[in-house]
């Protein structure tokens, strides 16, 4: 399997850094974009490089290189995951404005029917957010929130962030033990 994973200016890079763990572990092949936004994020937030971050990934793309292979639909990818999105990122998607590459790979994602997931990670949401998440829907992306959950008696940051890294990977169907499974209350 191969993903392409954007990483994008929204708080939550955590996420996204990993995701690419986590696949590298299963022996999953990681295409990278990073956002400009998303480089100074990520030394914000997690102290990450940029740099540091591709060593994760298989491949990686300059965000603004629109002739990359991602650009076209030609170029044979199983999903793309944008981890985590940015409501600005879901608005140039949801409205067809594919001027950088992480834009323009979701948009190749969508009309070739390929799996795109968008983590979201904005709170509260206005009416534009929710608009621009049914127009996503509507055309075939799956938004996922980054919402951890806590039946699973998370321990740390980890298991939390585990949760939401574990819940892209269901909508894929790539088995991982990530965190427990709901059975019922005892």
């Amino acid at each position: 399997m191969r993903i392409l994973v954007a990483i994008t200016g929204a708080s939550g890079v955590i996420y996204g850094k990993r995701f690419l763990e986590v696949c590298k572990e299963l022996d999953i092949k990681t295409e990278l974009i990073v956002s400009d936004t998303a480089r100074k994020i990520l030394s914000y937030e997690i102290g990450e490089s940029k740099e540091n971050l591709e060593k994760l990934a298989t491949k990686c793309y300059d965000y603004n290189d629109l002739t990359s292979p991602p650009a076209s639909g030609s170029y044979k990818i199983d999903a793309m995951v944008i981890i985590p999105c940015s409501m600005g990122k879901l608005a140039k998607i949801a409205n067809g404005i594919a001027d950088d590459l992480i834009a323009r790979a979701a948009d190749v994602c969508l009309k070739q029917r390929r799996p795109l997931v968008l983590v979201i990670r904005e709170t509260p949401l206005n009416l534009v957010h929710l608009e621009n998440m049914l127009k996503i829907c509507k055309a075939g992306g799956i938004i996922l929130p980054a919402n951890p959950a806590f039946y699973h008696k998370p321990k740390d940051i980890t298991s939390l962030v585990d949760f939401v890294i574990g819940k892209v990977l269901d909508v894929l169907n790539i088995s991982h033990d990530l965190y427990k499974r709901w059975t019922g209350i005892p």
